[in-house]
């Protein structure tokens, strides 16, 4: 009998689509920006550079506001997030990115509100706080991948190994153009160190995500996915060549920051996109199911 060729119930889509709105990629996108300044104002407070630290600060306070303005209007009742907070639940990566992200709030509050305070709370509470928010920043800036991963969407839950790193390699890379933007030159070395450092890293990442998930991977390369991230990988390279060559040029840095926080949030929307194709075709589901069932039909 030759064998039959399933693939969905009258082709319909075989896991549910997301409901997610588009809050969730700016979601994405400005907590990494938050945790990639948060690394930034620390280390350059840690070095003596304190207009990239105080430029730092504030971006991290303001990118995280937006973070959980975007998180809250998605859930759709403010009392929602609140409510999340009653538990602890390590096994759910929405109950820990709660904890974090609220762990988080405060340090980099705190770190801000000191930038307007006399010096003495500048390099003590400040300096705390600023590492405080470093040491969360890692967390904050990954777990949205985990997130996503999590899921039933085939092509974000086949690459949960890659997008962790193609995340922290985008809150990287978002950090440094902060500095790029805000702070005069002399400053600037952190953040252009920062800025290749971490355009390396999402490529690197996102190159493994477009091309080695077989046929997982396809939703990353076509359509609407397809274009940002190509978007994406162009305005990161010329963000990382443009913070290398412009060290003595407050415009050319401007501008290789602005290419940078354009690339990151393209990354965040191009993923998120691809993810919610992937949802759509029952041959997303099925083929790589029967792939890995092969095998064992070939050794009963």
């Amino acid at each position: 009998m030759p064998r039959a060729d399933f693939r969905s119930y009258y082709g319909r889509p075989i896991v549910k689509t997301p409901v997610w709105r588009h809050d969730v990629p700016a979601y994405l996108f400005t907590g990494g920006l938050a945790a990639g300044s948060a690394l930034l104002a620390a280390g350059a407070d840690l070095t003596g550079r304190p207009k990239t630290r105080r430029a730092a600060r504030l971006a991290a306070l303001g990118a995280l506001g937006a973070s959980t303005y975007f998180l809250i209007n998605d859930l759709g009742r403010p009392e929602r997030f609140h409510h999340m907070l009653r538990v602890a639940k390590p096994t759910s990566p929405m109950s820990m990115g709660t904890w974090i992200l609220s762990a988080f709030g405060g340090a980099a509050g705190l770190a801000a509100t000191t930038e307007a305070r006399p010096r003495g709370l500048v390099g003590g509470a400040g300096r705390a706080a600023g590492i405080g928010a470093a040491a969360l920043a890692p967390a904050l800036a990954t777990y949205t991948a985990v997130l996503i991963a999590d899921t039933a969407a085939p092509s974000w839950h086949a690459a949960r190994d890659d997008l962790p790193f193609a995340f922290a390699g985008s809150a990287l890379a978002s950090g440094a153009a902060v500095g790029l933007i805000a702070a005069p030159p002399h400053e600037g070395g952190p953040a252009r160190a920062l800025a290749v450092a971490g355009v390396a890293l999402e490529l690197a990442a996102t190159h493994r995500i477009e091309h080695g998930l077989g046929l997982l991977s396809e939703p990353y390369r076509q359509g609407r996915a397809g274009r940002l991230l190509t978007a994406a990988r162009r305005l990161n390279l010329a963000g990382a060549a443009g913070a290398l060559l412009g060290r003595r040029s407050r415009i050319v840095s401007a501008l290789s920051g602005a290419a940078l926080l354009a690339g990151s949030l393209a990354t965040r929307f191009g993923i998120f996109e691809a993810g919610v194709e992937s949802t759509k075709d029952p041959k997303y589901v099925v083929e790589p199911q029967r792939a890995g069932l092969a095998p064992r039909d070939a050794n009963p």
